[in-house]
Formats: C-alpha cells, structure tokens, sequence
C-alpha cells in the first residue's frame, strides 16, 4: 500500500471558486481546478486526480510540490524561457551599428560578415548576419544604384540644368501626362 494522499491546502474552497472563475489561462485553471477539487475531497487519490486531469502523476506531484513550497502565487506563476543569447551584443554590436550609420558602410552582408570575424573573431552564418542588419538594426546596406555605361555625364549635367531651370514647366504637368524631353546633341 502506498503513501496516503493527504494535502494542505491553505485557501477556502469560496476562495478557490473566485480565483477559479477569474483565472485567465488555462494552466491557471487546471492547476486551480486541482486545489478546489483537493479542497472538496472530490478525489481521494493521486491516481483518480490524474486521469480527471488527464495529467501524468508526476506533473501533479510537481505542481502540489510548488505549492507546498511557495502557495498559490508559486503554483500559478508562468515561468518565461530565456531563450538563446544573441549572437552579437556590446562592443561588437555597437561598433557594428556605427559602422552601418557611416556614409560609406559595407557593400553586401559578405562584408559584414567578414568584418565581424576579422575585428571580433566572430563566425556567422550569412543568414544569421543578414537578419541581424537588415531586421534587428534596420539598416540598409551602402549600396550605389546601377549605372549604364553609356551615360554622358555631359548629357547629365545639361539634363539636369534644364530641368531645375524650368520650374514653370514642371508646374503644369499634370499626373498620367506624357512628356516629351528633348536633349541637344
């Protein structure tokens, strides 16, 4: 024969009714669910309390446990993961941060990359830089637009000198209008 099932529990039975209607989750709820029907003497054993749950017995041994050890608030506290540390914090990240705010930043998250492992000794996957920069920082890489090569920067002065003389011209284009420009040649 085993151990008798015997636990004190400090709250009334009105008071694990109130804290049973206002709970908010559902763990809160099976776990005050446990108590009230302890209170009550609806189940004699540890055994008949697991299948009502549909828990295994040692979770609610755990959970009376946590009870015994720090009441009710101690049973009905979530505990939060920690999660993973990040990859790059401190000096490096702030470092990296100035770096990326400069005029002339890196030219592709290869860059980075590389950057970090020379300068921190810090080996990165690429994916793991590229979210880093682009979604953690919100920054945006240094890079030029694309030229032809056959553009004149002759043309593109007097294109340009053209334009930003000609205000008045630009004031009555309209939206969705086509425009003809003509550059000399």
């Amino acid at each position: 024969m085993g151990r008798p099932f015997i636990v004190e529990i400090a709250e009334s039975e009105a008071q694990l009714k109130k804290s049973l209607q206002q709970a908010r989750s559902a763990s809160q709820k099976e776990r005050l669910q446990m108590l009230y029907w302890l209170k009550c003497n609806q189940v004699s054993s540890r055994n008949e309390l697991a299948e009502r749950l549909g828990r295994d017995k040692a979770t609610l041994t755990r959970w009376l446990n946590r009870y015994k050890r720090g009441g009710l608030e101690s049973l009905l506290e979530v505990g939060k993961a920690s999660g993973k540390a990040p990859a790059v914090s401190g000096q490096a990240l702030a470092q990296l941060k100035q770096r990326l705010a400069q005029r002339h930043g890196f030219g592709s998250y290869g860059e980075v990359q590389q950057w970090l492992c020379d300068e921190f000794g810090l080996n990165l996957k690429y994916s793991t830089v590229h979210q880093l920069v682009r979604y953690r920082l919100n920054a945006k890489l240094k890079v030029p637009r694309p030229k032809s090569i056959q553009q004149s920067p002759q043309n593109q002065a007097h294109f340009k000198k053209n334009i930003a003389g000609d205000e008045g011209v630009a004031a009555t284009i309209r939206p969705g209008q086509a425009v003809a420009l003509s550059v000399p040649g």
